[in-house]
């Protein structure tokens, strides 16, 4: 009699060390059950660890048992119950009717269902709505317990900069602690923009909390984080589907507790922080276009509202670009003129001229700094290269426990060492920078002033009567030049007048004062 072909599934929903215990002894069952039979060859025994039986999406044994048994490598597969095939009953019973219809037949054992029996997709379904209702309870269950423990000013999540979470409990780290200051301090005070603070802190060779480089968006996130003024947040996702276990902004019912633990920041510079992200962010005016550099960066300094393109083409075939009041635009009393685009960037110009800059040391630096950062991070691809190889040491342990095949562990050392190889090759590989020449010319364009990425260090532009005030990333006060214009079209002229540093402005107005010429 030819014997079929056997399979086992286990799972177990955690990875903590008692169901570690359930797991192996499940595995020992069936393997033990298989082998003992007259009438079953043993195919192998799969499992899942640490998975959720709601799905079957990032279920690696489980989709790999079925794959084999779809492409006719197994006749039979036993688990323990329904549970712990599935606690969807979609999923169980469609799983079921595509391998009944391979010839393939499930046992559960503790459920005594057998799919090849007339009536056992009819108590399989009974059973698996059972399974179901009942993760949909455990679910409820543990949503309503932390929930309350959130309350209770329970902390959940991992440890931040700033701050360690251990227990439900948080305690500043007084060393990524100053960090959070200066991103805060820098941002508000000195008006640098998120990207010019990463950059800053990368230049410095000053890791995040993983190890990793800094970016905007990461400090544009820990200026809007209340964890550093005191107050706990929490509950701001939710999973509404018990089944998918989806994550989706929770628009309501967040947990928000006031002076919870130790601030970082003062809640002045908190709320100085938050008003200055509100000045900076684009209005609905200044976010019609993004087509231009400038776009969004330039106001009115009469009525304070951004400037819009007005492009129009002249009978010559020649392009006219000017920069309107939008307030003007939109019924506001404003009596500032049109800034025509050639006088703008005129202005601009002159005031970076003006400033005193070694052009020399500042390509110099360019051409170190873009050497240093086209590296790859040597400790960072190490690190992983070392826990890949403590993973493979734990299959190793896995296989001679009888946990896994040694076919599983072929297939994972396999794996494990490719993903080393890569590793290893970007260590050892000569990444080198651009060519300096290259760097250099690009350095020495962008300080004649008149290329477009001259904008990206300028953070607002201030226009009245002929005068325009500029601000710059990292420095505190702005910079004024007035201009005259004279003639239209190819005889359009621009003269500018000397640059000042203007003290105590503020921006979106142009109440200058104490102006004092910039020294050479």
């Amino acid at each position: 009699m030819n014997k079929l072909r056997a399979a086992a599934y286990c799972r177990v929903s955690t990875d903590r060390a008692e169901q570690s215990g359930s797991l192996a002894s499940q595995r020992s069952f069936f393997d033990d059950y298989i082998r003992n039979s007259d009438s079953m060859t043993l195919v192998g025994v799969f499992y899942d660890e640490g998975t959720s039986g709601t799905t079957t999406l990032n279920r690696y044994g489980f989709n790999k048992m079925i794959s084999l048994a779809v492409s006719g490598g197994i006749d039979i597969i036993l688990t323990k119950e329904v549970s712990r095939f599935a606690r969807n009953t979609v999923d169980t019973l469609n799983i079921t009717r595509m391998l009944r219809a391979k010839g393939v037949g499930i046992i559960f054992i503790n459920d005594n269902i057998d799919t090849r029996d007339s009536d056992g997709e009819l108590r399989l379904s009974i059973m698996a709505t059972i399974a179901q209702e009942e993760s949909r309870k455990i679910s409820e269950r543990v949503k309503w317990g932390q929930q309350r423990k959130m309350e209770q000013g329970v902390v959940f999540g991992r440890s931040c900069l700033g701050y360690d979470v251990k227990d439900g409990k948080i305690t500043v780290n007084a060393d990524s602690a100053e960090i959070v200051k200066r991103i805060f301090t820098e941002y508000t005070v000195l008006l640098k923009g998120a990207e010019s603070i990463a950059d800053g802190l990368n230049a410095e060779q000053i890791r995040t909390v993983n190890g990793g480089r800094w970016s905007g968006a990461f400090i544009r996130k820990v200026l809007r984080n209340v964890k550093y003024v005191g107050d706990l947040e929490q509950k701001k996702t939710c999973t509404p589907d018990f089944l998918t276990h989806k994550k989706r902004l929770n628009s309501s019912e967040h947990i928000y507790i006031r002076n919870h633990h130790e601030p970082i920041i003062s809640r002045e510079l908190w709320e100085q922080t938050q008003a200055e992200i509100s000045r900076r962010k684009p209005t609905d005016t200044s976010r019609h276009s993004d087509r231009y550099v400038f776009s969004g960066k330039v106001y009115c300094g009469v009525c304070g509202s951004v400037m819009v393109s007005r492009v129009k083409t002249l009978k010559n075939g020649k392009i006219y670009h000017a920069l309107r009041c939008s307030g003007r635009i939109g019924g506001k009393s404003c009596n500032n003129e049109t800034l025509n685009v050639t006088a703008l960037k005129a202005c601009v110009k002159r005031i970076f001229t003006d400033i005193p800059i070694d052009k020399t040391s500042v390509i110099n630096a360019v051409i170190k700094g873009l050497s240093r950062t086209d590296k790859p991070d040597i400790p960072a691809l190490r690190r992983k290269i070392e826990t890949l190889n403590a993973k493979k040491r734990r299959a190793v342990d896995l296989m001679l426990d009888g946990l896994i095949t040694q076919q599983e562990l072929i297939e994972q050392k396999s794996y494990y060492d490719s993903i080393i190889e890569k590793l290893s090759q970007e260590i050892s590989s000569d990444r080198s920078v651009l060519e300096t020449d290259k760097i250099r010319t690009n350095a020495e364009r962008f300080l004649d002033f008149t290329s477009d990425p001259i904008w990206l260090l300028v953070i607002r532009a201030d226009y009245i009567h002929g005068t325009l005030t500029v601000y710059l990333k990292g420095i505190e006060n702005g910079f004024t030049t007035c201009f005259t214009a004279t003639g239209r079209g190819d005889s359009y002229r621009v003269i500018t007048g000397n640059t000042v540093r203007s003290q105590g402005i503020i921006p979106g107005t142009m109440q200058v004062q104490k102006n004092y010429p910039i020294l050479k």
